[in-house]
């Protein structure tokens, strides 16, 4: 192998890896640049301040304490419940 072929072999390997990871760094760039969503209303996700099934939102891995949901606009009741609920994690 002579010294021009690994010369080019070595920039084109360069060239791969920068552009590798510019093209991985675009969903990034893309979520840092559009503005947050707004929150869904409590009427949307029939939000009721009573638990459903044994489920309340205090069980519910979208529950911010005290009062809040991080899916949800409004106060949100750790008792209350929504059609959008999902288990905490253990």
């Amino acid at each position: 192998m002579d010294r021009h072929s690994f010369t080019q072999k070595h920039s084109r390997r360069s060239l791969m890896k920068s552009a590798v990871i510019v093209a991985s760094s675009f969903p990034l760039l893309a979520l840092a640049a559009r503005p947050a969503q707004a929150k869904m209303t409590v009427k949307s996700v029939a939000y009721q301040e009573q638990p459903k099934d044994g489920h309340n939102c205090l069980n519910c891995g979208l529950f911010e304490a005290p009062s809040g949901c991080k899916l949800v606009d409004g106060v949100i009741a750790p008792d209350g419940w929504c059609k959008i609920w999902v288990q905490k994690p253990s």
